[in-house]
């Protein structure tokens, strides 16, 4: 998605994604103000709490692979765990 404005996601939704985009480049700023428009959006304290662990979680995990050195999946890897996932979720059995 290259344009979130013009997306046809809904507007609870871009809520939750600009705040992300927050977390992501802006963490240190953020303030109470910053929850207001996600509340106003039906977002409750859980799912802002998850969705800024999720990003976090995913920083932490790219920042591991970068200074590790540890080679990106190829495109066909990352579709067959796609595939994997929606079929039996994240839990390997």
């Amino acid at each position: 998605m290259k344009d979130l404005e013009s997306s046809p996601l809904t507007e609870k939704e871009k809520a939750m994604l600009r705040f992300v985009d927050k977390v992501n480049h802006d963490s240190p700023n953020i303030t109470a103000a910053d929850m207001e428009p996600l509340y106003a959006q039906g977002w409750t304290d859980d799912a802002i709490y998850y969705a800024i662990t999720v990003c976090s979680l995913f920083n932490f995990y790219n920042r591991w692979i970068d200074a590790s050195g540890v080679h990106a999946l190829s495109d066909e890897a990352h579709r067959q765990g796609g595939k994997r996932s929606a079929g039996i979720g994240y839990v390997r059995k």
